[in-house]
């Protein structure tokens, strides 16, 4: 394994197995990870850490995905982070929503860890 790290990653996540599992994916690949369990502490963090590339979960408690990729993309400090939207959310409806909003990919659950990376690496500048 390569030590050489990537770039570092905010996962946003409010489901513990999910949030250990992504972040389990991205260290082995090379990143450094940032954890957030909910959007409003996201919203702190992204500006504090200034990540390279924001993964988020969509339905979260108190402020959904979509609102995180809304106010995100609303901050001067944090506008020009990639968002990657990782949901269970399938439906083409969801992922045009989620453009809309300012996600730069969109990857549903269950997902493999090559379509996870695949997406970070499309957006990392």
């Amino acid at each position: 394994m390569s030590l050489t790290l990537l770039g570092t990653i905010l996962i946003v996540e409010d489901s513990p197995s999910e949030l250990e599992l992504m972040s389990h994916y991205l260290n082995e690949s090379g990143y450094n990870v940032i954890k957030a369990s909910g959007a409003k502490e996201a919203l702190e963090k992204a500006v504090s850490e200034q990540p390279d590339v924001i993964v988020t979960d969509v339905v979260m408690p108190g402020m959904s995905g979509f609102e995180l990729c809304r106010s995100l993309k609303r901050n001067p400090v944090t506008q020009k982070v990639p968002i990657v939207i990782c949901s269970s959310k399938n439906q083409e409806i969801d992922r045009l929503w989620a453009m809309r909003q300012g996600a730069d990919a969109y990857v549903t659950k269950p997902y493999t860890r090559e379509q996870l990376l695949r997406a970070i690496k499309s957006v990392a500048i």
